[in-house]
């Protein structure tokens, strides 16, 4: 899919120019229209992958790329380090349908401007845009004081530093209780290659079983 760009009439001013990275184009194209009715004269550019994106970013200057955290292929936390280096700053926003600090944080660490859940109204979305815009950072307010206390004292998170992204999107699924199949369908992945993550995660976490994980989850508080 070739990105698309909608160019609203201005008032002479150079518009903001915003580039919205989503699988779902339905959620596109609700972002897009949420922008487009609180920023007048902005120009909203979408693709539908990590990979779709990437050219784009280094080719144009975007004054923000908000970005899904969770896509097929690369995702959003892996190319962080790649957007970091073609425009070191240019503020980019992730967005997830996980509301988990450690996310959060993982994401602020590699060097996004914010982070906003998929849950957040329409409003929000505004109010962080604008934020990330003016060269603030950005949190979802019932994350924003564990995320502060964790950046201001360096914690970090123990045995999770040992996990790649995808590993750790597998381990937050299979302690949400998803099948094996369910796992696949949600990452794109298919279910050999969900067995071999587990078995990297089993390895790198030193646990045994399927439970074990759970747990571990739980504890470092990858899901509710």
């Amino acid at each position: 899919m070739n990105a698309m760009a909608t160019r609203p009439e201005t008032d002479g001013s150079r518009p903001v120019r915003i580039l919205v990275v989503d699988d779902h184009p339905l959620f596109r194209d609700a972002v897009k229209a949420t922008l487009q009715r609180g920023l007048p004269g902005a120009v909203c550019a979408e693709a539908q992958s990590a990979e779709e994106a990437l050219p784009l970013i280094q080719r144009e200057a975007w004054d923000l790329v908000l970005m899904d955290v969770s896509m097929p292929g690369r995702s959003g936390l892996d190319i962080l380090q790649d957007v970091r280096a073609a425009r070191p700053r240019m503020p980019v926003l992730i967005v997830s349908g996980n509301c988990h600090s450690e996310l959060a944080l993982r994401v602020l660490r590699h060097g996004a401007a914010g982070f906003l859940t998929k849950t957040s109204a329409a409003q929000e979305l505004l109010t962080a845009v604008a934020k990330v815009l003016q060269g603030g950072r950005y949190v979802s307010p019932d994350l924003a004081g564990e995320i502060a206390l964790a950046l201001g004292t360096g914690t970090d998170t123990g045995p999770l530093e040992s996990l790649s992204n995808r590993e750790r999107e597998v381990l937050r699924l299979i302690a949400a209780a998803k099948a094996p199949k369910e796992i696949a369908a949600t990452l794109h992945l298919s279910a050999k290659t969900v067995s071999t993550y587990r078995t990297r995660i089993l390895q790198k976490l030193n646990l045994q079983t399927t439970a074990q994980l759970m747990r571990f989850a739980i504890l470092h508080g990858l899901v509710d």
